[in-house]
């Protein structure tokens, strides 16, 4: 399950892009934050950042959740429809 998943919608600039952040355990022991990100209706891009516990990773997705909801990012519970935007 994604820790977050957000969507950025500016219809006259033609973008439509989603973030999702999760953290998730590895098989080694570690904890990884995994970032997808890409236009909305595509498979995206997809880095992952391994961290030596719980507490870094989770720093880390916040860290980045953060930065992205700065730059006009928002939860995709709280997108109004492309009706209602206006």
């Amino acid at each position: 399950m994604a820790l977050a998943h957000l969507h950025r919608i500016n219809s006259e600039a033609n973008m439509a892009r989603f973030y999702c952040i999760d953290v998730a355990a590895t098989l080694f022991g570690d904890v990884s934050v995994l970032r997808t990100w890409g236009r909305i209706g595509t498979h995206g891009r997809t880095s992952i950042e391994t961290c030596a516990s719980i507490e870094e990773a989770e720093r880390a997705a916040s860290q980045t959740l953060r930065h992205k909801m700065r730059r006009g990012y928002l939860p995709t519970g709280q997108m109004l429809p492309p009706d209602l935007a206006e």
